[in-house]
């Protein structure tokens, strides 16, 4: 009984962490893309403690509770359509032994998170896309090329997340999760 009360507790405060995180965007405006990444990556204690499960769950809850709470829309977008939940779904696509389909399986999803997210900033949140693309239509290749990049660096960065805290944190947290 112990056990389960420890993991929905440690649900409830990475949650609340992630909230947190998300809701400093409205006081540092320029973090829009770091903050959800880092908010996101809370998940990892969850998903190491417990199971992809419970981290969907949390990712679930942070969701909804970001698009209300938070005020820069658009870290919101963000966090929804990709840095909630990739932390659980990277375990699922690091099952995929090939390394050159591991990537490329990742790198889809990626893509296709930011097209939704592109599609929800111009939809939803009325952004004119010319705004966007300051460069005209030759913006479009240069981002795609400079977003994928992060995204291998965000990658490498929630591999060395992962087993910094596989190594560091996770003895620490399992002993009070007994």
């Amino acid at each position: 009984m112990k056990a389960n009360t420890s993991r929905i507790a440690l649900c409830g405060v990475i949650a609340a962490l992630s909230v947190v995180v998300l809701f400093f965007t409205g006081i540092v405006p320029v973090a829009t893309v770091a903050l959800p990444a880092a908010a996101g990556c809370f998940l990892i204690a969850v998903v190491a403690e417990t199971d992809v499960r419970h981290g969907l769950a949390v990712y679930a809850v942070v969701s909804v509770l970001a698009v209300f709470l938070v005020p820069d829309r658009e870290a919101a977008i963000l966090y929804v359509v990709f840095f909630g939940y990739y932390p659980a779904l990277y375990g699922v696509l690091s099952r995929i032994r090939n390394r050159v389909l591991r990537m490329a399986a990742k790198l889809a999803v990626f893509n296709a998170a930011m097209l939704a997210e592109s599609l929800a900033a111009v939809f939803l949140l009325s952004i004119p896309v010319e705004e966007m693309m300051p460069f005209g239509w030759v913006t479009i290749p240069i981002l795609l090329v400079l977003f994928n990049l992060f995204f291998v660096l965000f990658d490498f960065t929630m591999n060395g997340l992962i087993v910094l805290y596989i190594r560091r944190l996770h003895p620490f947290v399992r002993k009070y999760m007994r």
